[in-house]
């Protein structure tokens, strides 16, 4: 059977080597990007794709056919809007279905699109990004082929992860590292899946702990200080992580309310972070969470300026909610409030058959002094949903409730993760 799935492959990837968006990628500008900056009106928008999964199953017709409804998705959405920063926030491949020699060759077919506008983009990596034949690391090294890719790792250790990162957003007129930023934009690896190239004495794959390293919020909390105490102020931030926090998973059994909070609510419980870990670190199945992400939770609720945090994971939730107090079982008390948002199943890929689209993110000076943020859903059928503001009194806001529509691919398969 392997040598048939190897054969299958060797076929389909230099097929999607040579469609159209290749050559333009190669033509792309060597010069690179300058820092980001907010445009001369005041704004700044970011688009955010979740969970786009490509990869899955190429020795089947369905599995290209995914990739390429997912690639209809970014140019639809990116044809109506016009960020000036692309998040690709997880799960970008589903790693367990590709295989070594051609796993990243999807990162290709992903940025086509981006690339093509010249547009450039910051990445973090969730669970299905690392397996035994995938890893951050590998996806990075093919994301810094491409002079548009602003991903990076900050922070090395052990068990760190690869996609943690910052990126200041500079005014137009001031844009070196002597003007204080405008806004800071915080990535972090939840990590996940399976560790690259490790097997056990069974012959089992082994589990990538699939939190935000206490090293990294290490670096998170000093990064953030030293920031503040170099430009003598506290600089607005916002935040994506690929799998959410405990919070967001106890907020959502507290309720979501479609009119104050909107958005899809059909992953419900969610599945968040040290999800099936005990707290001595053993992921055996016999407990239900471990709490090693309160250290991040801590961190997220306590440093100053931090607005929203994004993340994905969940491709049946759309929602935002704001965490303003101590939650029930939980020993973290935020001493600020911070606004824990789902973004939308982008990709074809994955499970499930929410209407894919992306959470767009717009970011204006006047607002961001009163530490707001407007944000709404781009659908792939061209509508908005979710439009809403994130502020103080976000939650207490009456919006329209999202309408839970449906998109199909007949020829693709739902069933993969």
């Amino acid at each position: 059977m392997i040598p048939l799935i190897l054969a299958v492959m060797a076929s389909v990837i230099p097929m999607l080597e040579a469609r159209p968006f290749a050559k333009k990628i190669t033509n792309s500008t060597k010069a690179g990007f300058g820092p980001l900056t907010f445009k001369s009106d005041g704004t700044f928008q970011i688009a955010v794709f979740e969970d786009l999964h490509f990869g899955e199953n190429a020795w089947d017709q369905w599995g290209p056919q995914q990739d390429i409804n997912s690639v209809q998705v970014i140019n639809k959405i990116l044809d109506a809007e016009s960020p000036g920063l692309v998040v690709l926030n997880g799960d970008l491949i589903t790693g367990e279905n590709t295989f070594l020699e051609n796993s990243t060759v999807y990162v290709d077919q992903i940025v086509g699109p981006l690339v093509n506008r010249g547009l450039t983009w910051a990445s973090t990596y969730g669970n299905h990004d690392y397996d035994f034949n995938i890893s951050g690391n590998s996806i990075l090294a093919r994301e810094k082929l491409w002079p548009n890719s602003r991903t990076q790792q900050m922070v090395i250790s052990k068990n760190s992860g690869v996609s943690n990162y910052y990126l200041p957003v500079y005014d137009s007129k001031c844009s070196t590292d002597d003007c204080a930023p405008e806004l800071l934009l915080w990535f972090f690896d939840s990590k996940g899946g399976f560790k690259y190239q490790q097997k056990n004495a069974s012959g089992s794959r082994v589990g990538n702990p699939d939190w935000v390293d206490s090293s990294v919020v290490d670096w998170f909390v000093d990064t953030n200080t030293q920031l503040v105490s170099k430009f003598n102020k506290t600089i607005p931030s916002l935040a994506f992580v690929h799998i959410p926090t405990y919070a967001s998973y106890v907020l959502q059994q507290q309720g979501v309310n479609p009119h104050t909070e909107p958005g899809i609510n059909d992953d419900n419980p969610l599945a968040p972070q040290a999800q099936g870990w005990c707290s001595d670190g053993r992921n055996d199945g016999t407990c239900t969470y471990g709490g090693q992400d309160i250290p991040f939770m801590e961190a997220i609720s306590t440093v100053p300026g931090l607005i929203g945090v994004f993340s994905g994971h969940d491709h049946g939730d759309s929602w935002c909610n704001k965490w303003d107090k101590q939650l029930p079982n939980m020993s973290v008390v935020p001493k600020n409030d911070v606004i824990l948002c789902f973004s939308q199943h982008s990709g074809y890929g994955g499970y499930g058959n929410w209407e894919r689209g992306s959470r767009q993110l717009l970011v204006s000076k006047s607002k961001l002094q009163e530490g707001a943020v407007d944000t709404w859903i781009r659908l792939e059928s061209g509508n908005i949903a979710g439009s809403v503001t994130l502020n103080s009194t976000f939650g207490q806001d009456h919006y329209p409730a999202t309408n839970n529509t449906k998109t199909y691919c007949p020829t693709c398969d739902y069933t993969s993760t």
